[in-house]
């Protein structure tokens, strides 16, 4: 699969699992979309640990030091799967993956260049070991523990939406 390919097929899987999808072909249009999809006086965090998180920290009004704090966590994301619309969070540079799973809004920034065809790929790409820890995101969090009816949010965000540039 082409990386022509890989992006409309992302995208395409990302939206079929109930995540909000968007594309932006500049960093000013990037900050302009995050800055977009965060409610108004909401709560945000964000570590400000790569260059495009970088970029939109310091225009984040109501920005928390503690993503406890925050209903909204916007961060940039280690890569995605084209198969299955997932972005993949991973614990390098000691980024926190609980930042991306306890706000009930999660705001994923994805560069066009880290979508991976399938999780083969994406783990092939490691020139190293892999992060101790890597969480896989599919959607907003949802189980059917419960006497099998579709809850959303109870594991994770309940609102997934995911930025690609």
């Amino acid at each position: 699969m082409s990386k022509i390919s890989k992006v409309p097929r992302f995208l395409e899987e990302a939206a079929k699992a109930m995540a909000g999808t968007s594309r932006v072909e500049s960093r000013d249009m990037l900050a302009m979309q995050v800055l977009a999809l965060i409610p108004q006086g909401a709560a945000v965090f964000c570590a400000e640990q790569t260059e495009m998180e970088k970029i939109i920290a310091p225009l984040l009004q109501n920005r928390v030091a503690d993503y406890r704090k925050a209903t909204v966590t916007v961060e940039q994301a280690s890569g995605a799967i084209a198969e299955t619309g997932s972005i993949v969070c991973t614990s390098e540079a000691a980024k926190s993956l609980q930042a991306s799973l306890l706000p009930s809004h999660h705001i994923a920034v994805v560069a066009s260049d880290m979508i991976f065809t399938d999780l083969d790929a994406f783990f092939a790409s490691w020139s190293s070991e892999p992060p101790t820890h890597i969480t896989l995101i599919t959607g907003p969090s949802r189980t059917a523990d419960i006497e099998l009816n579709l809850v959303v949010g109870v594991h994770g965000p309940e609102k997934l939406d995911i930025v690609l540039f």
